[in-house]
């Protein structure tokens, strides 16, 4: 690597102009990347609640739907706001009892029975089905239309309008979330470098790197606002000791080279070296979140993946050529380190290593057990800000209608009306629904639907489905509603074995079996993953157990926190934390491991071999760890969007546990098991 490594420091104004100029498409793309906000999209295409969604456009022409609560409107007024709704573009059509009877019937002639199934008081529920999927722009851009043509009397409730509130709120906020990670790292940097110039450049190429890899997902197309939210934070976070690893290598050669130019080439080298098989842990966490059914992980772990690489170019291709660049400027803000001295650390793990190992066993049994029992949450609806719209017109549905939720049954067209009545009578009995809404329900049995004009009637029947609506009490994702689709799902088959139940609880309790199975899919691929490149890197057969398993306990440490506090995550927060904690600070482990390893060769005896691998592994892994924490922490603080907020902090939390079992229980195993370790270990054997 010497030549490229020489030619790069000497070119190395070249170099910063191609890297500075690579940014320009880089935000072309960025800007041109879509972002999918609905999270229900990445449910696998096999499901029959996802083919439903697909038949109901390509048969119906919608896509999404949205309840429209209206209140004070009388039967004309309502009829003339639902007509203003159907102009709007990509609404399909809008299904309620006003519009369809032009407005001409009094409300008090038609029985209760029928009346209170749109009008409650003085609030009457429309149904408007879109054109375009529930997080298309379109969709979201008439749910927009909708509240100003409706005005301040309209409620717009469902999916769609949640979705809609979640884009204003992530975009309004994302700036933000990069302001506050880069604020927080440049205190930290600040403490713990020995430049005030240094965290300002770091940050600079840092950022290169990020725009980079966000730029590069113009090639699929879209990406989802999870991971265009936290993407930029995780790539600053786990890639950022990358940098403090060359400064510190590059100084050390300053001292043995004969000019900075072959100090920074080999500077460059080592740091390749020593950082490649932490950043292949750190990928390796991340590639195997893309192993999900549920392919939000793919979606970021891909994205993810990319930014490591993206951080290690930007890590020996830039930062060395501007560090030579500023040189001077670097010595002239240079000051003394303001972080502690730590080198106490491994003198307190050295000697208490028995207590801390007793420690190990006591902390793992409750950090295991509130790890494996930890409850989550699938509707992202009931965390959001209660003053936004959508919730507020969810909440509004509820109270009036008493309806929670409402699914969507596409039944053959061609079954019998008769057989149609009899399966929407079983499916009235079944607890918690609310209604059913048919073509029969919408007349009365004794009308014939041959009295409905086409148009009218093309609303809710096609040459291959018709359409029923079942109005629930129960709130998506619940187990009540959960059971009522088992429930629903059995009727319908009875009567249509082709017939599907779709919408937001159908789809959502496919969710729930996709993440339960990939929980446990993941977490093995990921440790089977990571344990292979240990094995690799350390040639040793005990310590890939051994540093795994050490993280894992972090692991447990971290995500045992919401059990005992009775705080609920959302459905993909453990899915994602586990890989992530894991491929990120599991280098933690293996640079103290290596450093005892080197010790061990050097004819250290144990306990001084890993009080010294301590002391010098420990401010490297505080800085990262607390960088880290740093990157993440302030943006769990800040936001509001309940997953966002959740994972950020989960992963600033992650580090803390992380660097404090590294720390300190570490040093314990690798003292009680250093004669496993020396004797399954290949390049040990001079230390037997």
């Amino acid at each position: 690597m010497k030549p490229m490594t020489m030619w790069l420091v000497r070119h190395r104004l070249l170099v910063v102009i191609l890297c500075l100029a690579l940014m320009i498409p880089s935000v072309l793309g960025m800007a041109a990347t879509k972002t999918k906000y609905d999270l229900l999209y990445y449910l696998p295409q096999d499901l029959d609640t996802v083919r439903g969604q697909e038949i109901l456009l390509e048969d119906f022409g919608k896509g999404a739907f949205s309840l429209l609560v209206t209140e004070g409107m009388n039967i004309r007024e309502q009829a003339e706001m639902e007509n203003a709704v159907k102009e709007i573009p990509h609404v399909d059509s809008v299904i309620g009892y006003a519009s369809l009877t032009k407005g001409l019937i009094p409300l008090e002639i038609i029985p209760r029975e029928l009346r209170d199934k749109f009008n409650r008081g003085d609030c009457m529920l429309t149904a408007v089905f879109f054109d375009e999927g529930s997080s298309s722009e379109e969709t979201m851009e008439a749910i927009e239309k909708i509240r100003k043509t409706a005005g301040e009397k309209c409620f717009v409730s469902g999916l769609s309008a949640v979705v809609t509130d979640t884009k204003k709120l992530v975009e309004e906020q994302e700036g933000i979330y990069i302001a506050i990670a880069v604020a927080l790292c440049a205190l930290v940097l600040t403490l713990t470098m020995d430049s005030f110039l240094l965290p300002l450049i770091f940050l600079s190429c840092i950022g290169i790197s990020i725009l980079w890899n966000m730029g590069s997902n113009i090639v699929f197309g879209e990406i989802s606002y999870i991971t265009k939210a936290v993407a930029a934070v995780l790539q600053l976070g786990v890639t950022l000791d990358y940098s403090i690893f060359l400064w510190h290598s590059y100084k050390e050669q300053k001292e043995l080279a004969e000019d900075r130019d072959e100090a920074m080439a080999e500077a460059i080298r080592l740091t390749f070296t020593s950082i490649l098989g932490s950043s292949l842990t750190t990928i390796a966490g991340f590639v195997s979140i893309c192993f999900m059914s549920f392919t939000l992980g793919r979606d970021l772990g891909i994205v993810m993946s990319k930014g490591v690489v993206m951080g290690l170019l930007g890590t020996v291709v830039l930062l060395p050529c501007v560090i030579r660049l500023l040189d001077r400027a670097i010595e002239k803000t240079s000051h003394k380190p303001l972080l502690p001295n730590v080198r106490g650390i491994g003198r307190f793990a050295a000697k208490h290593y028995k207590a801390l190992a007793v420690a190990l066993v006591v902390l793992a049994v409750p950090a295991f057990y509130g790890y494996s029992h930890v409850k989550v949450y699938y509707d992202m609806s009931k965390v959001m800000p209660e003053t936004l719209p959508s919730v507020i017109a969810n909440n509004k549905l509820n109270e009036t209608f008493d309806m929670a939720s409402a699914h969507l049954i596409l039944v053959d067209a061609d079954i019998p009306q008769a057989e149609v009545r009899k399966m929407t009578e079983e499916m009235r009995r079944v607890d918690g629904v609310k209604d059913v809404i048919g073509v029969d329900s919408l007349l009365g049995s004794e009308i014939p639907e041959s009295i409905l004009p086409k148009d009218v009637l093309s609303l809710i029947k096609g040459d291959r489905y018709q359409l029923m609506l079942v109005n629930s009490a129960y709130v998506t994702s619940s187990d009540e509603v959960n059971a009522q689709i088992d429930a629903l799902n059995g009727i319908l088959k009875k009567y249509d074995e082709g017939g599907m139940l779709i919408g937001e609880a159908p789809c959502t309790k496919d969710l729930i079996s996709c993440t339960d199975h990939d929980f446990t899919v993941v977490s093995l691929i990921s440790m089977m993953a990571i344990f292979v490149i240990i094995l690799l890197v350390q040639k040793s057969l005990s310590l890939p157990v051994l540093l795994v398993a050490v993280i894992e306990l972090a692991i447990a440490a971290n995500l045992c926190v919401p059990y005992f506090t009775g705080t609920e995550l959302p459905f993909v927060g453990p899915i994602l934390i586990s890989t992530i904690q894991l491929g990120a600070t599991v280098d933690y482990a293996i640079l103290m491991t290596t450093r005892y390893k080197q010790n061990r060769l050097a004819g250290l005896a144990r306990k001084e071999a890993v009080e010294k691998a301590v002391s010098s592994a420990a401010q490297s892994i505080l800085v990262s760890g607390i960088g880290f924490f740093a990157a993440t922490y302030g943006v769990g603080l800040y936001s509001n969007v309940a997953i966002i907020s959740s994972m950020c902090r989960l992963i600033a939390r992650g580090a803390l546990m992380s660097v404090a079992v590294v720390l300190l229980l570490l040093p314990a195993v690798l003292l009680l098991l250093d004669k496993l370790i020396v004797h399954t270990t290949l390049d040990m054997k001079a230390a037997r």
